[in-house]
């Protein structure tokens, strides 16, 4: 008798809701099937029964989806109404987006034109080949140093495009002053509505250029929202009043002085010393006065004898509602702190008529009584980049060729030549150079308009020759060639190549750097050739010039 055999029970199929869910995968496979044991459907124990099962989850999940309503499509954007780029300029920035950075050698580095070209291109008025609008926004989202200048030359459709990819959602923190053609169609209706609906970027922007144009209008603006914005946002608001400031701006800046913000209170304060007619700058000047002095009660006003100073002995509520700062930082005394803020607050024209018509300069010269001297020079420094004064800079300068200098810090020189005529400025800095050399060059030449002018530029060049002679290695002065490569002018490229060949090595040279100066040399040259042609590119056929 035959016995037929029965068979095994069939496993049902397993349904959609049976079994673990996902998320019971996940934390058992960031705990570990140790920690956490895992059984599959089929007895299996361990990592590979877990992985399998996840396989089949994700197959399941990716075969139930169902398809989801479409986005509709963006807004077109609106006609680009500037002229295209020379066909040169633009393979030339093509170019410059596919550089990549860190060169060696005697190549120039094209990133670091990147921002040369941007800014001849916006002055021109160009408009981006819409095919570079990705690399330039990728590029921009990479240097924050770009972003401003590359928002300026993308345009409106650049920032269309923006909107289209997180990844350059950048764009709604840049702020940056639109196109003089978009500036021109703004109406008072649509800033109000930009102001009181814009991202905080455009709203900064909307501020900025409004107050260049219609000063009233802008204070108009920040009066209905000012109490509700937030401390930071308030700050660089007050911010958009630095240019332009006038005595309309006082009852405004008198009324930030309360704000409930400490640094808003010091930022107005700041502006309302700027303008030395307000009434801050008046109590300014007469607590100034209380404390600087001729020396010596039989001295007289005239005479020419020294400087004395009787620093404030209290930080009053009062000195602290015009903006003084009672606390001072680690390692300054408090007299010295005080009495700084106090003069560098008041106006410098209280200093000539306080000592019977002194000049500036004369004033400078004196001695000063008991030690005060640094901090009096230095308080005077500030006032006078605050002030824009340039007779007390000429004068805190002093001779850029003599040893003494009225300024000691570098710092405060650097300060100080920010208030004189550009012009000037490079003539100054070509002097020190002249007489110093590169050691504290790099600073000073930072702030110099560009390109500089022909007697900067050819007293930088003779500065790098001179460090060349003494055999020193090139990059003690990287920071100063970083700066020749971008600022000096191409003219002067010829004076440049006559110096190349013209070194040889001593007994105090380092060793091999005559080979570093000379790659060093000749990718500086290289960089101003390369410059003149960018230039050219963009100057050859440039709309401002077209009828």
């Amino acid at each position: 008798m035959s016995v037929t055999p029965t068979p095994a029970p069939r496993t049902p199929p397993r349904s959609p809701e049976s079994g673990p869910d996902w998320e019971d995968l996940a934390t058992t496979a960031l705990l570990g099937t140790d920690r956490r044991p895992f059984t599959g459907a089929d007895g299996a124990h361990g990592p590979g029964a877990l992985l399998d099962e996840a396989a089949l989850r994700t197959v399941r999940r990716r075969a139930g989806l169902l398809p989801a309503a479409a986005a509709p499509l963006p807004a077109a954007v609106a006609a680009e109404a500037r002229p295209p780029l020379p066909e040169a300029a633009r393979r030339r920035l093509g170019q410059l987006l596919g550089a990549r950075g860190d060169q060696r050698g005697s190549a120039p580095d094209l990133t670091e034109l990147l921002p040369q070209w941007l800014e001849r291109a916006n002055a021109h008025g160009y408009a981006p080949p819409p095919e570079h609008l990705p690399a330039l926004l990728d590029a921009a989202r990479g240097r924050t140093d770009l972003r401003p200048a590359v928002l300026a030359f993308a345009g409106v459709r650049g920032r269309w495009l923006a909107e289209q990819n997180r990844e350059w959602s950048f764009v709604r923190r840049t702020i940056v002053a639109p196109p003089a053609h978009e500036a021109a169609t703004s109406a008072p209706e649509d800033d109000e509505r930009l102001w009181g609906e814009g991202l905080f970027a455009e709203r900064v922007a909307l501020l900025a250029r409004v107050r260049e144009s219609e000063p009233e209008r802008a204070r108009a603006l920040l009066g209905p929202t000012w109490a509700k914005e937030r401390a930071e946002d308030r700050l660089l608001f007050l911010d958009c009043l630095r240019p332009g400031l006038s005595e309309a701006d006082e009852p405004f800046l008198e009324a930030a002085l309360d704000d409930r913000s400490r640094n808003v209170r010091a930022l107005a304060a700041e502006l309302l010393s700027s303008l030395t007619g307000s009434a801050l700058a008046a109590r300014m000047a007469e607590r100034a006065r209380a404390c600087v002095g001729p020396d010596g009660a039989e001295a007289t006003a005239a005479e020419a004898g020294a400087i004395a100073v009787e620093a404030p002995r209290a930080c009053d509520a009062a000195m602290e509602h015009d903006g003084v700062v009672a606390k001072p930082p680690a390692g300054r005394g408090e007299r010295a702190w005080w009495f700084g803020q106090v003069v560098e607050a008041a106006p410098l024209a209280v200093w000539p008529e306080h000592f019977g018509g002194a000049s500036p300069a004369q004033l400078v010269a004196r001695p000063v009584a008991e030690g005060w001297r640094e901090e009096l020079h230095a308080a005077w420094c500030r006032a006078a980049v605050r002030q824009g004064d340039a007779e007390w800079s000429r004068a805190l300068l002093g001779s850029p060729v003599g040893a003494e200098q009225g300024a000691t810090a570098l710092a405060e020189r650097a300060r100080l030549l920010a208030a004189l005529p550009a012009g000037e400025r490079a003539a100054w800095v070509a002097g020190f150079l002249a007489a110093n050399g590169l050691s504290e060059a790099f600073q000073l030449l930072s702030g110099c308009a560009t390109p500089w002018p022909a007697e900067l530029g050819r007293a930088v060049v003779d500065a790098l020759n001179i460090a060349r002679d003494a055999g020193s290695y090139p990059w003690s002065f990287s920071g100063v060639m970083g700066l020749a490569e971008r600022c000096l002018d191409p003219a002067e490229a010829p004076h440049l190549e006559k110096l190349i060949g013209s070194f040889e090595e001593n007994e105090d040279s380092k060793p091999a750097a005559g080979l570093y100066w000379t790659d060093v040399f000749h990718r500086l040259l290289a960089t101003l050739r390369l410059r003149a042609e960018m230039r050219a590119e963009l100057d050859g056929a440039s709309p401002t010039d077209t009828p």
